[in-house]
C-alpha cells in the first residue's frame, strides 16, 4: 500500500502537468482543416461541378479583364483521388497576368465563415483567395515572405511551415468582418482569423489597404488601395496561368459584433 501510494504521487504531478498542458493547446471552435464539410447554415460555392461553377461564379470585371464568358477554367479530375476540381489556368491570365481571367462569386458578402481547399501542381504555383474582391489570401509556392503563401498579403507574415507543398491539397479556414464605417467614413478597419491546415496561422489580423492597384480588386484604384468602401464584395478567385486547383469551397454568413474573428 505504501508503494502505490509513492508511485501514485510521482504520477499525479505528471497527469495534472499534461491536463494543463493539452488545455492550453488552442483549438478552433468548429473543425477546419482538409475535407472538412460545409456545416447547417453555410452555402457550398463550389462541389466540383461545372454546373455549380456557371450558376454561382463569373469574371470579375476589372479594367484588366481579357476573358469572356463562359469561364474557360476546366473542370478536371480530383489527382488524389475520386471526384472533380477546377483548374484557374485560363489561358487569357497567361504570363501570370492577373486580373484578367479571376473569377468571382455573383453572390457578395460581408462577415463570414469560409473555407476553401486548394492544390499547387508545379513549383512557382501563384493564386490568390480575395476576401470581399479586396483583401488577398496568397497562394504562391516558394513565397516565405509577407508576399507569400498564407499571408493576408503585405499585412502579415506567411506562415510557409504549415503548407502542405506541392502535390497535395491544403485548406484555409477564415472567420471575416468587413470593415466598419459610419457617415460614411471608416471607423474600424476588416480583420480575419485564418488557419491554414488545420492550425492557426493569423489571429484577428487587421487589413488596413487593399493591395495591388485596380487590376487587383474593389478599390484598389482608390487613394492607392486605401479608399476602401462599403460595398460589400464577392469571393474572388485569382488566375495568373499556373495549374493551381481549387475543391470544396463553401462560405456561411455572419453578423460579426464585436471586433474579433477568433474562433
Amino acid at each position: 500500500m505504501k508503494r502505490f501510494s509513492t508511485m501514485q504521487s510521482a504520477i499525479l504531478p505528471a497527469l495534472l502537468i499534461l491536463a494543463v498542458s493539452v488545455a492550453m493547446i488552442p483549438n478552433a471552435k468548429e473543425p477546419v482543416g482538409v475535407g472538412v464539410k460545409a456545416p447547417k447554415g453555410a452555402e457550398v460555392l463550389f462541389d466540383g461541378s461545372r454546373k455549380m461553377l456557371d450558376e454561382k461564379w463569373t469574371y470579375w470585371e476589372g479594367p484588366r479583364l481579357k476573358a469572356s464568358l463562359p469561364i474557360k477554367w476546366k473542370i478536371e479530375q480530383d489527382p488524389t483521388g475520386g471526384g472533380t476540381v477546377m483548374n484557374t489556368n485560363d489561358p487569357a491570365a497567361a504570363g501570370g497576368l492577373y486580373g484578367a481571367a479571376d473569377i468571382v462569386t455573383k453572390e457578395t458578402f460581408r462577415d463570414f465563415r469560409l473555407h476553401v481547399e486548394f492544390y499547387v501542381s508545379k513549383a512557382g504555383g501563384n493564386s490568390g483567395v480575395y476576401l470581399q474582391n479586396r483583401y488577398e489570401i496568397q497562394i504562391f509556392d516558394g513565397d516565405t515572405t509577407s508576399h507569400g503563401l498564407g499571408a493576408v498579403i503585405n499585412e502579415s507574415p506567411s506562415p510557409y511551415k504549415l503548407y502542405n507543398g506541392i502535390g497535395k491539397w491544403n485548406a484555409y479556414d477564415i472567420e471575416f468582418r468587413a470593415a466598419r464605417f459610419k457617415d460614411g467614413k471608416r471607423t474600424e478597419p476588416a480583420m480575419v482569423t485564418l488557419y491554414l491546415n488545420g492550425k492557426k496561422a493569423h489571429t484577428n489580423q487587421k487589413i488596413t489597404q487593399v493591395w495591388g492597384g485596380p487590376n487587383s480588386g474593389i478599390d484598389g484604384g482608390n487613394d492607392g488601395g486605401k479608399g476602401v468602401t462599403d460595398t460589400p464584395g464577392g469571393l474572388k478567385l485569382q488566375a495568373e496561368g499556373h495549374d493551381v486547383l481549387y475543391r470544396n469551397i463553401w462560405i456561411k454568413k455572419m453578423d460579426i459584433k464585436e471586433a474579433s474573428t477568433d474562433f
